[in-house]
């Protein structure tokens, strides 16, 4: 039997364009349970980078680049680039090695970011509330949408994006204000709201399957998912606004100067995905739905680059960009490459 079929493709520009961010991408898939990490080899062409992971979702970086984290199935994982400044593994100017975990257990980690101390703060869908990791305990809970009314493992809002602000959560989404067991999947068409954390608040409704908000300049972004429109939301008025049209479902989002870049999958044949106005908008722009990445660019709404995936991989879950690496590898947790590759910190003393 032959192996499942990997093709990548990108625009003419895309090479340039990434360069010109200074640094690299990272995207995540649970339906193929890997990380990818796209970069840029010193002879100019495209790297792709990829380990499997369980259930690869929520990624977060952290502010110098050095560090990388990742949610999978049962924890979330700390993975540290062990390579000293200026120095090169070959092609790559950093290794991402595992150093730290957290076991969560599986309650569905969507967004992740880090908070004021350094440690991940996430999106906690299984119980309907934002939490952070705690020594000892799976989670520690932080906040909980007002319309939920009790701390249980049961998926009633699809509670999946948060938007935050110097490490703290400021915004978050869930696919509907429902708090009965799996009570989000009546309302995907149109029941999506945006809710403020601080006040509790519901700041926007009537969305279709929101995704991935991200504050960038003092505006709210997100993915309107269930429609395929990417837009910003006028947090006075409630109203969203779209900006650029999105040829798949849209996840995961990071915003990198003037430019987002978006994932996008092809919709599975189930009733979570089928049957949303995103159906009809990509028949009414002769699309079909991809998977892959896009750079919208925030002023002008156009989609100036992509890169596209065809075979076996057909859902992203999330996006990150790695600043000031232009080519980093991952140290997996199968095979020997994990045995081989060790770091030693400075010398402590007794």
């Amino acid at each position: 039997m032959s192996d499942p079929v990997f093709e990548l493709t990108t625009s003419r520009g895309f090479v340039a364009w990434l360069s010109g961010l200074g640094g690299s991408l990272a995207f995540s898939t649970y339906q193929a349970g890997k990380v990818f990490l796209i970069g840029i080899r010193p002879d100019g062409t495209v790297a792709v980078f990829e380990r499997s992971f369980a259930r690869a979702m929520g990624l977060a970086v952290g502010a110098d680049g050095q560090s990388l984290y990742v949610a999978t199935q049962l924890q979330i994982m700390r993975f540290d680039n062990i390579l000293p400044a200026g120095q090169m593994h070959g092609a790559h100017d950093a290794v991402f090695a595992p150093h730290a975990a957290w076991t969560t257990g599986d309650v569905d980690v969507h967004d992740m970011a880090l908070g004021p101390d350094g440690r991940p703060i996430f999106v906690n869908t299984l119980f309907n509330c934002l939490a952070c990791v705690e020594d000892g305990h799976s989670f520690a809970p932080m906040w909980q949408p007002p319309f939920i009314s009790r701390l249980v493992p049961e998926d009633r809002c699809h509670l999946n994006g948060m938007a935050t602000q110097e490490g703290r959560p400021r915004f978050v989404t869930a696919l509907a204000k429902s708090d009965v067991v799996d009570g989000w999947r009546d309302y995907r068409a149109s029941g999506g709201v945006l809710v403020d954390v601080a006040s509790g608040a519901v700041l926007a409704d009537g969305m279709s399957m929101p995704h991935s908000p991200r504050l960038h300049k003092g505006r709210l972004w997100l993915l309107n998912s269930g429609t395929g429109a990417f837009g910003w939301v006028d947090l006075k008025s409630g109203r969203f606004e779209p900006v650029a049209f999105c040829p798949g479902y849209a996840r995961g989002m990071a915003i990198v100067g003037d430019y987002a870049v978006i994932g996008l999958s092809r919709p599975r044949k189930n009733r979570t995905l089928q049957g949303l106005p995103l159906d009809d908008a990509l028949a009414k722009h002769g699309a079909e739905p991809r998977t892959g990445l896009i750079a919208v660019d925030l002023n002008t709404g156009a989609a100036t680059d992509w890169l596209r995936i065809d075979g076996v991989v057909a859902e992203l879950f999330d996006v990150a960009f790695v600043p000031r690496i232009r080519n980093p590898a991952l140290i997996g947790l199968k095979g020997d490459e994990i045995k081989r590759v060790i770091s030693i910190g400075d010398w402590r003393g007794l």
